[in-house]
């Protein structure tokens, strides 16, 4: 049976909870905000399947990149609400065009992220954007099954190690199946973000009362006046350039007279704390700073991402509305790619991953991250990430005394 002794060696792709013959393997949240497996060991019968499609115990072989394209989709409006060059939309509305079925990462009514499907191209909207926090992958591996199994296609979108717990839970290749995973730097915790929406946020807000969930405004007029509540979030907001994208949150407020007000609240992205804690690699998953399944150990048919860099290896193709990095791995959909988007082709020599290395390197660990999520246990978010940052002597000596316990 799945036993979590070094949490730095589970990527929480739920691989083994879907698998369990008799469902008794749970996810558990821990006081960083990330789920690990717990088996209910009064009905376990040790079959072992858990173990068989852990890609930690059982890593894919490398598969070097067939080729790599720079992308963009032909359509300015799609790659303005996208994060880079618009690629995911333009595979998945292929994919609803043939009957098929997507999988993806999107909003749930309280701003966590969650794996979701849909068949409709209105429903590919919510699943735009990237999302820096861990999804919570649910049933969606043993949704795709079904559907592949009727002979429906299935494009599946997640982090390497999704797609890499998803084949291994299928343990078998399906020709109507095309698994994308993206350049990955690593998952923050969905406790961190939580905590940062609640402080943060409601900070900005002038300490106005501020709803986490998407419900509705209740209907009777004026009941809500006064109240602000989240109506979008963008991690890469492009108003001022995809290369200078920002955090943006749009809020909406009803006022005494029953109208609706709009305001956007945006920082870029240097500025943005939470952001600031994502890219400096403190509020990652552990099993991120030893990813079982960079660098083609995912078994997906092509990795996306965004093409950074383009600007000084092909600069006739940048425009600052966004570029997409597309790493083939399968020649899956491919040429199709060709017929819909500016596809330029590069070769190895060129170094397209030379503005990309988390397609290959996985991020070190801050020696200071205990501190960071001991601080954030205690204080939340905002004080934590002050504290681990501070260059006060009193805090300087307090995280050294904190490294040598």
């Amino acid at each position: 049976m799945i036993q979590i002794k070094d949490k730095s060696v589970c990527c929480g792709c739920s691989a083994c909870v879907q698998i369990c013959p008799k469902q008794c393997i749970s996810l558990k949240e821990d006081k960083e905000g990330f789920l690990y497996p717990t088996v209910n060991h009064a009905f376990c019968v040790e079959c072992g399947k858990c173990e068989k499609v852990c890609p930690e115990l059982h890593p894919f072989e490398v598969h070097e990149p067939l080729k790599v394209y720079a992308a963009k989709h032909q359509d300015d409006a799609v790659r303005k609400v996208s994060s880079s060059g618009g690629i995911f939309t333009l595979l998945a509305d292929m994919v609803i065009d043939e009957g098929g079925v997507v999988f993806g990462a999107c909003f749930d009514s309280d701003w966590s992220v969650v794996h979701d499907f849909t068949e409709t191209h209105e429903g590919l909207q919510a699943f735009r954007g990237s999302k820096y926090l861990q999804s919570r992958i649910g049933n969606t591996y043993r949704q795709a099954e079904v559907f592949l199994k009727a002979g429906r296609k299935v494009l599946f979108t997640g982090t390497p190690c999704q797609i890499a717990g998803l084949k291994k839970y299928l343990h078998k290749d399906y020709e109507n199946l095309l698994a994308v995973d993206f350049v990955c730097h690593g998952v923050p915790s969905p406790l961190v973000w939580k905590k940062y929406l609640e402080e943060i946020i409601a900070c900005q807000c002038e300490k106005n009362t501020v709803l986490l969930h998407s419900n509705p405004f209740i209907s009777e007029r004026g009941s809500m006046a006064g109240i602000r509540k989240i109506d979008a979030i963008s991690f890469r907001n492009k108003n001022l350039g995809w290369k200078k994208y920002s955090f943006a949150l749009t809020l909406s407020e009803v006022t005494t007279d029953g109208e609706k007000n709009t305001v956007l609240l945006s920082t870029i992205f240097p500025e943005n704390e939470y952001m600031q804690a994502f890219l400096a690699d403190f509020s990652l998953r552990p099993s991120c700073y030893a990813c079982p399944a960079k660098g083609g150990k995912s078994g997906s048919d092509l990795t996306i991402g965004d093409f950074w860099g383009i600007e000084k290896i092909a600069p006739e193709i940048d425009d600052d509305k966004g570029c997409s990095l597309v790493i083939v791995h399968t020649d899956k959909k491919v040429n199709r790619l060709s017929n819909n988007s500016i596809l330029s082709e590069f070769s190895l020599r060129q170094d397209p991953f030379k503005g990309n290395p988390s397609y290959y390197t996985s991020p070190y660990q801050p020696v200071n991250r205990a501190f960071f999520f001991s601080q954030f246990g205690k204080n939340g978010f905002c004080k934590a990430w002050k504290k681990t940052m501070s260059t006060k002597l009193q805090d300087r000596i307090l995280r050294k005394i904190y490294q040598l316990l």
